[in-house]
């Protein structure tokens, strides 16, 4: 069946439209809060995590990206930049 064709699961609602959530800026609030309070620990981990996603993905077959950078090659290259620049001031 359609899914567009299908009755709102709460029908008081029906015809309402929700609010716009904008729950991704109180996601990037909170990776900046943690980059301010972790720094280069907090670089370092997301870069190393965002590196593996891709890199999984990639090998699954993802070439293009939502990512600006687009190419998912190009994403892991800066990845592992964010990661070498991290490891370099962890260790200076």
């Amino acid at each position: 069946m359609n899914r567009s064709s299908e009755a709102p699961a709460n029908p008081a609602n029906a015809g309402t439209a929700q609010p716009y959530d904008p729950l991704r800026l109180c996601v990037y609030a909170t990776v900046a809060l943690l980059g301010w309070l972790l720094g280069p620990w907090a670089a370092a981990g997301f870069a190393v995590l965002g590196f593996a996603g891709y890199w999984k993905a990639r090998r699954a077959g993802l070439t293009r990206s939502k990512c600006l950078l687009r190419d998912t090659r190009l994403v892991l290259a800066y990845l592992g930049l964010i990661a070498l620049a991290a490891a370099y001031s962890i260790i200076r």
